[in-house]
């Protein structure tokens, strides 16, 4: 199977798949609250308005956006906070494709998925993104 049929979400016996991005284009899944500004909890929601956002967090996700790459929000926010925080988005500066609501709280994450999951942990800073070996967990063959 070639890349063009990947593109087009065609499998190799030529059934409808989900479309598989060129390898130069990421689909960024980034946090909003305690990843991109102040960590504010879903019981003080008059906070969101004016949540601070964190160090070089607008340009370097403006910077992936402008690059081409697939910026998209998520947040434990509930849905009855949606029109808040896409206005601080905007008022912030913040380019994005997408924001999707609601997240599990918590923390801990494991996400299974068929396509390929690149994970990176925020610990205070928005920089480059460097290449490190680390151990996962797979599914036993």
């Amino acid at each position: 199977m070639g890349i063009d049929d990947q593109l087009q979400g065609l499998s190799e016996n030529g059934k409808a798949i989900s479309p598989i991005l060129p390898s130069e284009i990421k689909n960024y899944l980034i946090d909003i609250d305690g990843t991109v500004c102040d960590d504010i909890p879903n019981e003080e929601p008059e906070r969101m308005a004016t949540a601070e956002v964190y160090p070089d967090a607008q340009i370097t996700c403006n910077s992936w956006f402008d690059e081409g790459h697939i910026i998209t929000f998520f947040t434990s926010r509930t849905e009855d906070t949606r029109e808040v925080t896409e206005k601080w988005l905007a008022e912030n500066g913040f380019k994005y494709h997408g924001l999707l609501m609601g997240k599990p709280r918590g923390g801990n994450y494991h996400w299974i998925d068929n396509h390929l999951v690149r994970a990176t942990r925020y610990k205070g800073k928005f920089t480059d993104l460097v290449d490190k070996e680390v151990t996962i967990q797979v599914f036993k063959s």
